[in-house]
């Protein structure tokens, strides 16, 4: 009889137990929403969200969202992110909470930096061997010609390797260059290089960020061999209208931005072109065999983003660049193009179902074109044109 009674006591306090973590997890409530920057509207991807007395907190995804579970009480929340001054809010969680934060911009001056860590400390992320650069951190290393290129600061991070000198191709952990997926607003860009492999396709003014896989690719990427480079557009100015370019050695470029309507809508629009061909077309004697060869490249970046709602937003990213090598020879008789380059489109969906489940649908269209044209002399009727032969 005694054994019958501890056992009941036993199987009431177990149901106890139970009874009382289902009802302290009921009660635990969301908040969620976006992080953005005060001056342009751009989402801040990786901004943290801290509970201070709570020692919990998040960071927000790729398109600057985050979401936090936490049981109903009062809590201090420190919003904040590098080059941006916090932002520390008091709320009383009694329920579900949708908390937009625009955080705004600081410069400051310290004498030394020191960095520590714990030496015990365990693996907190399951993304491993993974490197973020900011673009603002790329535009302030040395340029090649004046030409910020994404690519070859790529080639100086550890682990990676160029695969020739003045290339914009990268080796990682021993593969091939051609064994990297790359990745723009989730668009593969087959060929990333202008110039023979000089230059990179991507034009930092329109760059916001960057992702480096070198090892343990998420299965969102299918599993490449080598490496991911995730590289993300600008969205574009939400508050204001801005006007950027530059002159160099060998390009120049122009980046205009701004809302389409105000905190809703804007959009990018960034080109660059070479003048090689401008410039040396004057150098070339008009009875020089050679007149009428040259060689340029241009790209062109353009983006649109609309929110809907607090739920939903719609991205549409579009980039097409090429090259155009043009060889003549009046003593062979010939002229020969050689123009090559890249397209691509990109529709995203952002959903917001809850406070817990967000979700990302793309449409993508990519495309690589490689194509030669040969302008043969007629010789049976020299003075009627050519004839086009086109492989």
């Amino acid at each position: 009889m005694f054994i019958i009674q501890v056992q009941m006591k036993l199987k009431l306090l177990i149901l106890l137990v139970i009874f009382i973590n289902l009802s302290l997890f009921a009660q635990k409530v969301t908040i969620s929403g976006y992080i953005k920057d005060k001056s342009t509207g751009e989402e801040l991807i990786g901004a943290n969200v801290i509970v201070n007395n709570c020692e919990t907190g998040t960071t927000t995804n790729s398109y600057g969202f985050y979401t936090i579970s936490l049981p109903k009480g009062n809590y201090n929340l420190n919003y904040s992110f590098i080059g941006y001054k916090e932002h520390i809010i008091d709320v009383n969680l009694n329920g579900n909470k949708s908390i937009n934060i625009e955080l705004e911009s600081s410069a400051f001056v310290t004498q030394e930096v020191i960095v520590s860590g714990e030496q015990k400390r365990n693996i907190e992320d399951s993304k491993m061997s993974v490197i973020k650069l900011p673009v603002e951190t790329v535009k302030t290393l040395p340029a090649f010609m004046g030409e910020v290129d994404i690519l070859k600061t790529i080639q100086l991070l550890p682990g990676v390797q160029s695969s020739g000198e003045g290339n914009s191709g990268f080796y990682v952990s021993g593969g091939g260059p051609d064994q990297n997926l790359i990745l723009l607003d989730e668009a593969t860009i087959y060929n990333a290089a202008h110039l023979f492999g000089f230059f990179s396709v991507f034009n930092a003014d329109a760059i916001k960020d960057m992702e480096l896989y070198k090892g343990g690719m998420p299965a969102e990427y299918g599993g490449r061999i080598s490496s991911v480079l995730d590289i993300t557009m600008n969205n574009g100015n939400m508050k204001e209208f801005d006007i950027e370019g530059g002159i160099g050695t060998i390009a120049s470029r122009l980046t205009v931005q701004g809302p389409i309507k105000k905190d809703t809508a804007s959009f990018l629009i960034s080109a660059r072109r070479t003048y090689i061909d401008i410039l040396v077309k004057p150098f070339i004697k008009k009875t020089s065999p050679f007149r009428g060869s040259g060689y340029h490249f241009y790209d062109i970046n353009a983006k649109f983003n609309y929110k809907f709602s607090d739920k939903d937003r719609l991205y549409l990213s579009g980039y097409y660049g090429e090259d155009v090598f043009t060889f003549a020879s009046s003593d062979a008789g010939f002229q020969m193009d050689i123009p090559w380059g890249n397209g691509m489109a990109s529709l995203r969906w952002n959903h917001l179902f809850s406070g817990k489940f967000f979700s990302n649908t793309t449409l993508v269209a990519s495309d690589y074109k490689f194509r030669t044209e040969v302008k043969m002399e007629d010789e049976e009727d020299p003075d009627g044109g050519f004839q086009f032969v086109q492989n």
